[in-house]
């Protein structure tokens, strides 16, 4: 006969896989994987790593983030349910002319990817800074209880590109 206790842990793992399955379910807006290196050595199991990854913002043509991330080894790590550290470092550039494709509201999501197996997630969101017209990204981890203040914050100024190239203004793309 089974326990109240069992089918709680049986319906918390039901619910894990499907939230873990769900938050892989878009290849395309996976980051790209630049490269790793061991931070920790481990005898039987994987290494705690570092690992920096690129991606394009969504919205935003001619901007590129790269941020790193520890990433846990050992056997927790290995099967996917260690609660990853906060610590995540950014940097954005303009790699291209700057072309907004649509409005975005100040703080609005660019990435997220989950941090542990249930509650924690990482985000990188987007501001404009109308003032200077500088694109400001900001990354940050939280959690449903209790988030983390650890974050980074990276800063895009929007400047001519090539001979000639006109300047958009990302006071004009926020919503308001």
């Amino acid at each position: 006969m089974p326990t109240i206790v069992g089918n709680a842990i049986a319906a918390t793992l039901v619910i894990a896989t499907a939230i873990a399955s769900a938050s892989g379910a878009k290849a395309a807006e996976d980051p790209d994987l630049i490269f790793k290196r061991s931070t920790v050595f481990k005898w039987l199991s994987p290494n705690d790593k570092l690992a920096t990854y690129g991606l394009d913002d969504p919205e935003v043509e001619g901007v590129a983030c790269h941020f790193t991330v520890p990433e846990r080894g050992g056997f927790k790590g290995w099967i996917g349910v260690a609660e990853e550290v906060s610590d995540i470092s950014l940097a954005c550039s303009q790699v291209a002319p700057i072309r907004f494709k649509a409005k975005f509201e100040q703080g609005e999501d660019v990435f997220r990817r989950r941090r542990s197996l249930l509650f924690k997630k990482m985000q990188i969101v987007r501001g404009c800074d109308v003032k200077r017209n500088v694109l400001v990204y900001m990354v940050y981890s939280d959690r449903v209880i209790e988030g983390s203040p650890k974050n980074s914050t990276a800063s895009v100024p929007i400047m001519p590109w090539g001979p000639g190239g006109e300047v958009q203004k990302c006071a004009d793309f926020i919503e308001k």
